[in-house]
């Protein structure tokens, strides 16, 4: 993960510009990605420029191992199900986040951010960013860098197959691949997958109405994804897109020539399976596109979530999360048509100009 330290760092002069204005700040929760840990250098120095640039704020980093080296593996190895639970457990003992806070989620980390909304939610989250997150899942497995041990051990196991027992308990990237290159193999991921077709509601049978009605508490959820992403397949997960699965004529085709079916068109959002609609409706649902390859994170980058959605106040106690909400549904639909209302005009303007032209009466 690259973190660039420009952005934040122009906010530290400003953070002290104003000594007798001292705003409070809304608690950071993260969690890290794959082959990261929550004691890295990197996570730690963002944390500590986190703290700089915007005074008071607390920033908790979600850790599943005692040190660097048992965090690092629990990346790769464990059940999702049962770290979901674990961090639910120690989020909602930590006291300064008993107000809530926003949850900032890098690869991997975004759609367990997003298990813990649904199914937990307490401490409530504000505002849930995901950072180059696979939430519908990947259709190819990321590549392991030189030298990482544990990645090469995960890749080993998987080759014993995805879809067996041992590995939805026990592979983490396992738990969140998601076959959709035939109807047999996505039945075969709908039978045999127990993490991302539970909190996608994927399953036509006992589709949970908690994870929607807890998603939609969310004030904003914002995807961000990476432009040159090779490492998360398709990188329109990020934003909640993925392959369709291919009609019996269609079956064999090779997913490359396939073309990504977008959220807005998928019948997670259709039939509203998780309350995405319902955000969207609010204008809740922020897509952001972040140049660089898979968590190249610059100050551009940082720009578009960080003291806009999270390094901010905490929500007002005087007006509720409902009326915020209702307020933001109304405003969203008045913009909606004023905007629908300006494109109608414009095309009759143009046909008028183009009638004019061509001598049209």
């Amino acid at each position: 993960m690259k973190i660039a330290t420009l952005f934040l760092s122009i906010l530290l002069p400003l953070a002290s510009a104003f000594p007798l204005f001292e705003p409070s700040y809304h608690p950071i929760v993260v969690w890290h990605g794959l082959g990261d840990s929550a004691y890295a250098e990197g996570l730690q120095e963002f944390a500590k420029e986190l703290r700089e640039a915007f005074p008071g704020i607390y920033v908790h980093i979600v850790a599943l191992g005692q040190d660097a080296t048992s965090d690092q593996r629990a990346g790769f190895f464990g059940n999702v199900n049962d770290q979901v639970s674990t961090v639910c457990t120690d989020l909602s003992a930590v006291p300064e986040l008993a107000n809530g806070f926003d949850a900032v989620g890098f690869s991997q980390g975004g759609q367990f951010l997003r298990a813990y909304v649904e199914r937990c939610n307490a401490p409530q989250v504000r505002n849930l960013i995901t950072f180059g997150s696979q939430h519908q899942g990947i259709s190819d497995l990321p590549a392991c860098k030189p030298g990482d041990f544990f990645c090469r051990l995960a890749e080993g196991a998987l080759r014993g197959g995805i879809y067996t027992d041992y590995a939805q308990s026990n592979l983490v990237t396992a738990q969140y691949y998601r076959d959709s290159k035939s109807q047999e193999t996505y039945q075969r991921y709908l039978e045999a997958n127990h993490f991302l077709t539970d909190i996608n509601n994927e399953k036509k049978e006992g589709r949970n109405a908690t994870y929607k009605a807890n998603l939609e508490k969310l004030d904003n959820f914002v995807m961000l994804m990476f432009n040159k992403d090779t490492t998360v397949e398709p990188k329109q997960s990020s934003w909640f897109a993925t392959y369709p699965v291919p009609s019996k004529d269609k079956q064999g085709a090779a997913q490359d020539k396939l073309e990504v079916l977008p959220l807005r068109q998928s019948e997670i959002y259709l039939e509203d399976r998780i309350g995405l609609k319902a955000l969207d409706k609010r204008g809740a649902i922020k897509m952001e596109l972040c140049k660089g390859v898979h968590m190249q994170i610059d100050a551009a980058c940082q720009m578009k979530v960080f003291g806009r959605y999270a390094g901010i106040a905490p929500p007002s106690k005087v007006i509720p999360a409902s009326v915020r909400h209702a307020w933001a549904r109304a405003i969203h639909a008045t913009m909606t048509t004023l905007r629908s209302k300006e494109i109608l005009r414009w095309i009759r303007m143009q046909f008028r100009l183009l009638g004019s032209a061509l001598g049209w009466s």
